[in-house]
């Protein structure tokens, strides 16, 4: 399954770029292209953009297939996207990425409907009273047969190549791109919280924000040769590391686990147990990585890290950068958004001694 995500409108009804929206400390659109990046069904992603963002896209999405100049149009920057699809997928979903709440599970029902149908897409029943209004006279329709249609629409990329191969013309959707050619869809039904961001009362929405902290501590290892790693880098010249099931970096399991618990999944030792013959001598920067999958499947975005790291050796400050850009890469942040102190427990208790090293983490979520 491909999915083209459509992020090349005007933003004309919101009165300024709408997809640059900061959603839990990502672009709008990114949000949406996160929700399809790891769904577990999807196995590939393109962007359809503006053609002076093409830059700014691919530095943030470098896991994206594709990042296609969109149209003039909606239709057209559909088309665009869809002839960029690699011919090895059979189903292609089409979003909007001003629809950055989709949830995973709309995105499988759509998915598992579109392989039954061979082609479908999300609607919800409307609850207000429609009238339409023609040359002054007003008629009241029934709204019992009317659908307010959301995207993710999907079909397979023979009917989508098509029906888009002599489509001449705008459409409100690629559904009804699709219905031209005799093309029949089936309907699944839509969410609420799947909303189009189309005009400034739309973006009103509320948000939870949530924090969390992380706490980790390992002793020294007797081996003279085990590594030390500390924020996903090795120290080659402070051995010998720290004692552990797997590499023991203690910074990174802090960090973990002030993630799980701002998000109420429990801590490391559930998700990554020190008995579990999976995790032995595993780099901690797998824990890391897992996590961050798992907050993006339960909707939850990683706003910021702070961490701190108490030790007599080695010299953390002098590769805080390195530590830094490591963690931004693994939780899909940018650098921007963590931070890293170091200080020593002044001669005081274990770690003063120098027997071991200790890790603080405080982590913000929001959704």
């Amino acid at each position: 399954m491909f999915v083209v995500l459509l992020a090349a409108g005007m933003s004309n009804r919101f009165g300024r770029d709408k997809l640059t929206l900061n959603l839990g400390g990502r672009p709008l659109w990114l949000v949406a292209f996160h929700q399809f990046l790891h769904h577990p069904l999807v196995g590939g992603v393109g962007v359809v953009c503006a053609g002076d963002k093409l830059e700014a896209v691919r530095s943030l999405a470098p896991e994206a297939l594709f990042i296609q100049p969109g149209g003039k149009s909606r239709t057209e920057s559909s088309k665009f996207g869809l002839e960029k699809v690699p011919a090895d997928f059979d189903l292609v979903l089409i979003h909007d990425a001003a629809r950055p709440f989709v949830s995973e599970d709309l995105i499988t029902r759509v998915i598992q409907a579109t392989e039954i149908h061979g082609a479908a897409f999300p609607a919800i029943p409307v609850t207000d009273t429609i009238r339409q209004r023609d040359q002054g006279t007003l008629t009241t329709l029934d709204r019992e047969k009317l659908l307010a249609v959301q995207t993710p629409q999907g079909a397979f990329l023979h009917h989508w190549m098509a029906a888009y191969k002599d489509f001449d013309g705008d459409a409100p959707d690629d559904i009804a791109v699709l219905e031209a050619v005799g093309i029949q869809s089936q309907v699944v039904i839509g969410e609420k919280d799947n909303r189009k961001i189309t005009h400034p009362a739309d973006w009103s929405h509320p948000s939870e924000i949530r924090t969390g902290l992380g706490y980790d501590i390992h002793a020294f290892s007797q081996d003279p040769d085990r590594p030390l790693w500390l924020g996903g880098i090795e120290f080659p010249d402070d051995k010998p590391g720290l004692e552990g099931h797997s590499d023991a970096d203690a910074l990174f399991h802090a960090i973990t686990d002030a993630l799980l618990g701002a998000a109420g999944l429990g801590d490391i030792g559930l998700h990554y147990s020190n008995t579990d013959p999976r995790w032995k001598n595993a780099p901690s920067s797998l824990f890391l990585k897992e996590t961050t999958l798992l907050l993006q499947r339960e909707g939850w975005h990683i706003i910021h890290i702070d961490a701190s790291v108490l030790a007599e050796r080695p010299r953390i400050m002098r590769r805080k950068d390195e530590i830094r850009s490591r963690i931004a890469e693994l939780c899909g942040i940018s650098v921007e958004r963590t931070s890293i102190k170091a200080t020593t427990n002044e001669g005081l208790g274990a770690i003063g001694r120098g027997e071991g090293i200790s890790a603080f983490a405080v982590a913000t979520l929001g959704r």
